[in-house]
């Protein structure tokens, strides 16, 4: 009813699990990567729990989005299951055909095949079970017999529990204890805190299409205390004080509308046993900034304010002098654009933009949070100096570093080598530069992303053994004129030669070791389709 009053594409306060909508607070982005450990790991369980309503399906759906390819799912999503319903249903979700008539052995037998046959492939089977609080113990220990099924280094079968905290309570029984002592990673997700309020509120009103300050920062502590932070019902609240604004035709919702929505949808208002505590609190804070001012008042005029102090330390810079790169001329950044933007603000917008080459989230304002964010979904960061020829050779969409003549650093991020020309952008603004004045101005540190194998580590070399060595092996056979070589995780006499024959041809150091330039140039050979300096559009990666 509000949303094309307010100007709203739709809802945006559902409480249906909606990847789109997903705020990623700092508990979010933790349970996210304990998910995407559940792939990468060598097997075993990963345990989410959180209260009612904190996110965990819509986190799930969000993960599974993200799944690479080489992963089969099954998800299970009522545990109100006997022992033969859930084999019965774990064969319906891989896709096994069962025979007519089918006991328990059977299915499990069947099962085994599939997951064998899956492994030998270089595929991932992961079983997901929701709401796993209500599995009886009976089912819980045959969960727990399926990651018997295993070979000498990994478990076939990759499972991931999602509960309410009642499953942590019940997962610590001493029956059940060998099936805690399998569990490899637990996260518990709790609400937003209340700093959190505001950034999760706007998220979801610009994902549906709005950037007005629909709820002003007046009452975001009262939402924060009706809904105690847990996204569900902060949700509910929003959508009933939009609703109630809406009615009243106010512009914005004010905080009597917010008590009466959560009077409506709490079936009482409880914010009002706080009041006189925060009318105490009130007058404290009011004692505390009387008695700032009259301390801060009284400083002799040549002291600066504490404030002032803070931002002249914040202005210096933080690292060693002895690490700073010397300043570039002043001239080689006049062949910039200008005027460039404030340096956090093109650091962070930088990094969202490599991120997004990649179809990456990109929530992040620093080289630390993207490099965190991007191993989230299965990419590394790759940092290192050099010049423009060695970005060339990488072929991969990169940030680069400007010093300042002042010292601060400005950001960019290169997107496209053209013949003697650079495709940047600088902030929001897209910039096409001359290779000669971006070379003049970078100090030569950059960071690009890159895309590693399943189960990578470390470089591959002779005498390693691993499914990435697999990958390897696999993807070395599919280029022409490479033989075809069978597929194998063993990394051998045979797989260096072929290693160090592609690297010969692509100017490579030919040393039959596959690191991350090997590793990135046969992923490029193998898939024209990832992100190069010469395709500046975000691409999605078909991973192998």
């Amino acid at each position: 009813m509000y949303t094309s009053h307010y100007g709203l594409a739709d809802s945006p306060f559902s409480i249906a699990p909606d990847p789109r909508y997903l705020f990623m607070s700092r508990q979010h982005r933790e349970a996210l990567a304990h998910l995407m450990y559940s792939i990468r790991g060598e097997g075993g369980f990963v345990l989410l729990t959180g209260e009612v309503g904190a996110g965990k399906t819509t986190l799930c759906r969000c993960f599974l989005e993200q799944l690479p390819a080489h992963c089969d799912v099954a998800f299970v999503i009522n545990p109100k299951l006997t022992v033969p319903e859930l084999l019965a249903t774990l064969c319906e979700e891989l896709q096994i055909a069962l025979p007519a008539e089918h006991g328990n052995k059977a299915c499990i037998d069947l099962i085994n095949k599939h997951l064998l046959a899956a492994h030998a492939q270089g595929r991932t089977t992961l079983l997901i079970i929701d709401e796993a609080q209500n599995l009886s113990d009976e089912v819980l220990e045959q969960v727990r017999l399926l990651t018997n099924l295993e070979t000498h280094e990994y478990k076939l079968l990759h499972i991931i529990l999602l509960g309410q905290p009642e499953l942590r309570d019940k997962l610590a029984r001493p029956e059940l204890r060998q099936l805690s002592q399998r569990i490899v990673a637990r996260y518990h997700l709790g609400p937003l805190r209340r700093d959190e309020i505001a950034p999760y509120i706007q998220h979801r009103l610009s994902v549906a299409g709005s950037h007005l300050d629909l709820f002003p920062p007046a009452v975001m502590r009262l939402l924060f205390a009706c809904s105690g932070g847990v996204p569900r019902k902060l949700n509910v609240l929003c959508d009933r004080a939009l609703l109630g604004s809406y009615a009243q035709g106010k512009p914005r919702v004010d905080r009597a509308t917010v008590r009466q929505a959560a009077r409506e949808v709490f079936n009482s208002s409880p914010v009002r046993p706080w009041h006189k505590l925060a009318l105490a609190s009130g007058a404290l804070l009011s004692t505390v900034a009387v008695a700032t001012v009259l301390f801060y008042g009284a400083q002799p005029a040549s002291q600066p304010p504490p404030a002032a102090a803070t931002a002249a330390r914040a202005k210096t810079p933080a690292q060693p002098a002895a690490s700073i790169v010397a300043p570039r001329p002043a001239a080689a950044l006049a062949r910039l654009p200008a005027p460039l933007p404030a340096a956090d603000l093109a650091q962070a917008q930088a990094y969202r933009t490599l991120l997004g080459q990649w179809r990456i989230p990109a929530p992040v304002s620093d080289e630390a949070g993207a490099c965190r964010q991007a191993e989230l979904f299965g990419a590394r960061c790759l940092s290192g100096s050099g010049d423009l020829d060695t970005l060339h050779r990488l072929n991969l969409p990169a940030v680069l570093q400007l010093q300042q003549p002042d010292g601060q650093l400005q950001h960019l991020t290169l997107l496209a080598l053209e013949g003697e020309q650079a495709r940047v952008r600088i902030g929001q603004q897209p910039h096409l530069l001359t290779r000669q004045a971006l070379a003049q101005a970078w100090n030569g540190r950059y960071t690009a992303l890159w895309m590693p194998p399943p189960h990578y580590q470390q470089p591959l070399a002779p005498g390693s053994r691993s499914l990435a060595v697999a990958w390897l092996r696999q993807q070395l056979g599919q280029l022409p004129d490479a033989g075809g070589k069978t597929l194998a995780a063993s990394y051998d006499a045979g797989l260096s030669t072929l290693v160090r024959h592609f690297q010969q041809q692509h100017d490579l150091p030919a040393d039959g070791i596959a690191g991350p330039l090997t590793l990135i140039r046969l992923t490029q050979a193998g898939n024209p389709d990832s992100p190069h300096l010469s395709a500046t559009a975000p691409v999605t990666i078909r991973r192998k």
